[in-house]
C-alpha cells in the first residue's frame, strides 16, 4: 500500500499542482482542512455545528478539532490521502501522527526551492479573471499583456502578491517549516525533492517517494 503523504513547502512552490496529479494518476485523496471545515458547516453535524460557532466569533479553528475532523472524513485503512496545509508546525506534526494516522505509513515531502526565487515566481503572477488560468510574467506570459491568450478575460494579480506581502509570508514559513522538517527527518520520513525543476520532473521525483 501507498503510504499517506504529507507535502511540505512554501505558498507557490507548486504543492497544489502536483497534488492533482497524484489525485488523477495514482488514485490519492487530497485533504484540505479548509474544505472538509466548509464541508462540515454544510452538513449541519454537531461538528460542523461547533465548528460553525469557532468561526463566527472570529476565532481560529483550534488544533484538536481539526483533528477530529480529520478523523472523522478519513479511512487511513483503505485510502491513501495527501494531507497539504497542515501540518504548518512541529506541534501539529506531532499531533498529527499521535491522534490521526498513528500506525498508518506515512511520508513527507518536502518542495524545496529558493525562496528569492519563489518571491519572484510569486510576484509575477497573473490569474485570469474569467477563466482562472495561471500565468507568471517570467516563465508564462500571455501572448499579449494583461489578457488571458484563452478566453481574452483581464489578468489580475492578488493582492498578497505584492513584493513586501510576498516576503513577509515566504520568512514566515521558512520560520515555522525548519522545525517540522527537523522532525520528520529525524523519524526518518522525509523526502525532499527539487521543487525549481520542470513540473514533469517534479512529479516523476513525487511518484518516487510513493514507492519507498
Amino acid at each position: 500500500m501507498k503510504p499517506q503523504l504529507i507535502l511540505l513547502g512554501a505558498p507557490g512552490s507548486g504543492k497544489g499542482t502536483q497534488a492533482a496529479r497524484l489525485v488523477s494518476e495514482l488514485g490519492y485523496e487530497h485533504i484540505s482542512t479548509g474544505d472538509l471545515l466548509r464541508k462540515e458547516i454544510k452538513s449541519g453535524s454537531e461538528l460542523g455545528q461547533r465548528v460553525q460557532g469557532i468561526m463566527d466569533e472570529g476565532k481560529l479553528v483550534d488544533d484538536h478539532t481539526v483533528l477530529e475532523l480529520l478523523n472523522s472524513n478519513c479511512d487511513l485503512k483503505s485510502n491513501q490521502y495527501i494531507f497539504d496545509g497542515f501540518p504548518r508546525n512541529h506541534e501539529q506534526a506531532k499531533l498529527l501522527d499521535g491522534e490521526v494516522l498513528k500506525d498508518a505509513k506515512s511520508r513527507a515531502v518536502y518542495f524545496e526551492i529558493d525562496l528569492d526565487m519563489l518571491a519572484a515566481r510569486l510576484i509575477n503572477r497573473r490569474t485570469c479573471s474569467g477563466c482562472g488560468e495561471i500565468y507568471n510574467l517570467l516563465s508564462k506570459a500571455p501572448a499579449k499583456e494583461g489578457v488571458c491568450d484563452k478566453c481574452g478575460a483581464e489578468l489580475t494579480q492578488r493582492k498578497d502578491d505584492n513584493e513586501e506581502t510576498v516576503k513577509t509570508r515566504l520568512q514566515v514559513f521558512k520560520d515555522t517549516v525548519e522545525p517540522v522538517l527537523s522532525y520528520y527527518e529525524a523519524e526518518g520520513r522525509l523526502g525532499r525533492i527539487d521543487a525549481s525543476a520542470a513540473p514533469d520532473a517534479v512529479f516523476d521525483s513525487l511518484k518516487k517517494q510513493t514507492e519507498l
